[in-house]
């Protein structure tokens, strides 16, 4: 049973393609953070070694199937920015090239245990340049039984000759409703709580499900929006305190800083649905009279225009502009309101 959640036509597609034995050496899965990229790449894996009957494939209990899923299958490699431990996260902002050349070196053995060796690099587009042009020489000239899984949200910084070596495989958002059966049959996650993961999860069931067992996730959460508020009345000095912890964040992850923005974004949106009375469409319904209060504060043309600051900065961040320039200039931007009320009850 393949365990990502949505993206039928993308697994439709891809057992047919095994099933024929015509599938890629390279595939590109392209898809924002927690959408199921990671989740898919091991389902290929295991899809691919599976011990079971052509029909039961990937079954997830055979021998094959349970060493990928505990990372401990020889033929089966994940390659990450991070996997060293959180010390080398301050060191290095790249995949060298060094690490390229071992993966690669076993590449050049025949599989070890299973029918295929597969290679899933995450966040491909941190890969340097070096090992990027190492990467490509593989894929020009693939070898054996042996398939490359590069998972990337965001493709402007991963060399066109590779992308163009590789099948894309586009995954788009999942549907909410989706998100949420899966929350509560999957996870038995209680109705209204997976209701409310699933309005958050933004369509990448990932963060729903971690969220579903990991309590920082929602606390951070919390903590994000209340950051935000006291954004509002805050001084310009105190503004632009949080603007430099923002950018110094940056500098050492910068999916949180574009999580962060994402989040800012999303609770001026709900603030836009409240104050156009479509309470319905509301994605944070555990804040709804916050919601309110804030939207009774604010003009329709000042939500409207915050909105935009929020998602010129993630663009401007991502087209790598400068991180001070943005975030300071997004901190100015920002109106002054007096403190609002955040009682949820």
């Amino acid at each position: 049973m393949w365990q990502t959640i949505g993206h039928p036509k993308t697994i439709d597609l891809l057992k047919r393609v095994f099933t024929q034995d015509t599938a890629s050496h390279a595939y590109m899965l392209v898809g924002p953070p927690h959408v199921g990229k990671m989740t898919l790449a091991l389902d290929i894996a295991r899809e691919l070694n599976c011990q079971a009957d052509l029909e039961q494939k990937p079954c997830g209990e055979c021998f094959a199937c349970r060493k990928i899923a505990d990372a401990k299958h020889p033929d089966v490699q994940i390659l990450a920015l991070n996997q060293n431990g959180p010390d080398e996260v301050k060191e290095k902002t790249e995949i060298g090239i060094e690490r390229i050349n071992d993966m690669l070196h076993s590449a050049s053995l025949p599989p070890f245990e299973g029918r295929y060796r597969v290679y899933i690099i995450d966040e491909a587009s941190n890969l340097s340049t070096d090992a990027a042009n190492r990467l490509l020489k593989t894929l020009e000239e693939p070898v054996g039984k042996i398939i490359f899984l590069l998972l990337t949200s965001n493709t402007a910084k991963i060399p066109t000759t590779v992308i163009s070596r590789c099948q894309k495989l586009v995954l788009n958002r999942v549907k909410t409703v989706e998100i949420e059966r899966e929350l509560v049959e999957r996870w038995r996650v209680e109705p209204e709580k997976a209701r409310l993961l699933a309005q958050l999860s933004h369509g990448c069931p990932g963060w729903g499900v971690q969220a579903s067992t990991n309590t920082e996730l929602m606390a951070e959460r919390n903590s994000q929006f209340e950051k935000l508020v006291n954004i509002m009345k805050n001084s310009y000095g105190e503004r632009f305190s949080i603007s430099t912890q923002l950018v110094m964040q940056f500098a050492r992850k910068r999916e949180y800083v574009y999580e962060t923005l994402d989040t800012w974004a999303g609770w001026w949106r709900d603030i836009l649905l409240a104050k156009t009375g479509c309470y319905d469409n509301i994605v944070s319904i555990d804040f709804k009279p916050a919601l309110a209060e804030m939207a009774r504060t604010y003009q329709l043309v000042q939500i409207k225009a915050i909105i935009k600051y929020f998602l010129d900065a993630v663009m401007q961040l991502k087209q790598n502009a400068n991180p001070r320039l943005v975030l300071d200039t997004m901190m100015l931007n920002i109106p002054k309101t007096q403190e609002p009320v955040l009682d949820r009850s």
